[in-house]
């Protein structure tokens, strides 16, 4: 049965053994390698310069590749934001991959962890004493969660201190594309223009 039900599925996808995927080009392939690797967004002109092929060619494949994903509903997607690509999950299997990763042993952010998460959203890139200043308490450990968490990373230093800003992860669990999609700040964090007056941010 297990057999059957698979080449009914494939039958239905229009792929069987006697019409094969069509092979791909060797710049496709080896770009699909490089997205792999890649932990950060990238420009054409990335691949390109690997591949010895020009940026427009890049991005030609990388369309390529971002529609096929796409078409096919496949659980990775290719997007491009301010000309720069890079390979990503999709966002709709996000609480699929947030359980698997958190091991589903995790429990829901606390309400210290977003108020943490909300003034790193909104102030970053901000070191650990400037957060707590906003919030009036220590975050040490708070921030610590938040970074294994993989929604808040290391983003630079300023004075020896670490700066944190918010991660990729943290645009696709709340399904933006940018900071710039946030809510207005005043309501959130109406402590901020205080303190800021007051010259305590730094």
């Amino acid at each position: 049965m297990g057999t059957g039900a698979g080449i009914t599925a494939g039958a239905s996808a229009g792929i069987t053994a006697e019409q094969p995927l069509p092979m791909i080009s060797v710049a496709r392939s080896r770009i699909e390698s490089l997205l792999l690797v890649c932990d950060e967004p990238v420009p054409p002109a990335h691949f390109a310069s690997a591949l010895d092929i020009t940026a427009q060619e890049a991005e030609d494949i990388l369309r390529e590749i971002a529609e096929e994903f796409d078409v096919r509903g496949s659980g990775l997607e290719v997007r491009e934001r301010d000309g720069m690509w890079r390979l990503y999950t999709r966002q709709a299997n996000s609480e699929t991959v947030e359980a698997l990763l958190l091991d589903g042993a995790q429990q829901k952010l606390s309400r210290a962890a977003l108020e943490t998460l909300a003034v790193v959203a909104y102030r970053q890139p901000c070191t650990r004493s400037q957060v707590a200043a906003v919030r009036g308490v220590n975050c040490d450990g708070v921030m610590r969660t938040l970074a294994l968490r993989g929604l808040i990373a290391e983003d630079g230093e300023t004075g020896g201190a670490h700066l944190y800003s918010t991660t990729d992860l943290f645009l696709e669990q709340l399904g933006i594309e940018s900071l710039a999609e946030l809510p207005d700040l005043a309501p959130l964090l109406p402590e901020v223009e205080t303190i800021e007056a007051e010259g305590d941010w730094g």
